[in-house]
């Protein structure tokens, strides 16, 4: 039906001018394309390979489609001296959003009520109100000065979550957004643009450090943990050589490529400095002598990876073995 709309509406005429992408921002080839080839063989194909089939219809034609548009309502009542502040975003126009509802998606009062607030995932940010026009002419018709009736007052109480785990999806977004754990504005800036890897390869990265056992991934949930070898090998770099832990040094090196590219330094200049860098820590690991700290570090993480015996195994006398 959405398909239907554009073409009876033709807001496809003049598309190809438009800028739906960013061209700056793009690193490699996507070539997933919804063509209508095949649309028949859909019914028969798996319930998850449907939904994907549809996230990706749904997003390729939301670009059809105008803007949504939202009116920000800020709100501030006074009681006895005492300021209220309620703030949140109203949808006056759903434009492409109708499109990207996907059928799947699980309705509000559908969330279990012990899950989490929506305001909480978007870290603070403000929850949005669908599209009501009677609420939107009633807040329009607020004044400053303007008497609310004081229907009642509930204090709510909660607890913080901890962070949660990384799962396979997370940790490949952290990656290409690596420069948000960076302070200084210009190296932050630096690393928007690429990250740790690139959008072809973070896959493989994670994919590899789960083959040689640093990571384990939990095949159901896609949680992520490090593993002993995992913690071992981080406690050796962050002892030895503590800033290959920091997306800053990714930064710095990708800036020094930026630079070459526009002609600032040279190549030789750019190799002398890597070659430095790698040159100098290498001689600071060598004097270390830092084995006993390692040592211990590894005796402390071990009880952590130690499989305890179960009831059972636990009530057993050990069998006698030769020796």
């Amino acid at each position: 039906p959405f398909a239907a709309q554009i073409l009876e509406s033709k807001s496809y005429q003049g598309i190809a001018k438009t800028r739906y992408v960013n061209d700056k921002q793009i690193t490699d080839h996507y070539a997933i394309i919804p063509t209508g080839q095949g649309l028949g063989a859909l019914k028969s194909v798996s319930a998850t390979a449907a939904k994907v089939y549809e996230i990706i219809v749904r997003r390729f034609l939301s670009i059809f489609y105008p803007p949504a548009v939202y009116q920000k309502v800020s709100l501030v009542s006074i009681m006895k001296g005492e300021r209220f502040f309620a703030s949140f975003r109203v949808l006056t126009e759903e434009g492409y959003l109708k499109v990207s509802q996907f059928s799947f998606s699980r309705k509000k009062e559908d969330v279990p009520a012990n899950a989490e607030n929506r305001n909480e995932e978007k870290d603070g940010a403000q929850e949005d109100v669908k599209c009501d026009a009677a609420f939107l002419k009633i807040l329009q018709g607020l004044k400053k000065g303007t008497p609310l009736v004081n229907e009642g007052l509930e204090i709510k109480e909660g607890e913080t979550s901890p962070p949660k785990r990384y799962n396979s999806g997370t940790m490949i977004l952290t990656m290409e957004n690596a420069g948000q754990f960076i302070e200084d504005d210009e190296l932050r800036a630096q690393i928007k643009g690429s990250g740790i890897g690139t959008s072809a390869t973070r896959a493989e990265i994670l994919k590899k450090l789960v083959s040689i056992q640093y990571l384990d991934l939990n095949k159901k949930t896609q949680i992520i943990t490090p593993t002993q070898m995992g913690e071992m090998i981080y406690d050796v770099v962050s002892d030895s050589i503590r800033p290959l832990l920091n997306p800053a040094l990714t930064a710095s090196w990708e800036k020094g490529l930026t630079m070459v590219a526009d002609g600032t330094i040279t190549s030789q200049e750019y190799m002398k400095k890597l070659t430095d860098f790698v040159g100098r820590r290498t001689n600071i690991v060598k004097q270390l002598n830092n084995q006993q700290i390692l040592y211990r570090q590894f005796e402390e993480n071990s009880k952590y990876y130690t499989k305890q015996p179960s009831r059972a195994a636990a009530g057993k006398k050990p069998e006698a073995k030769e020796a």
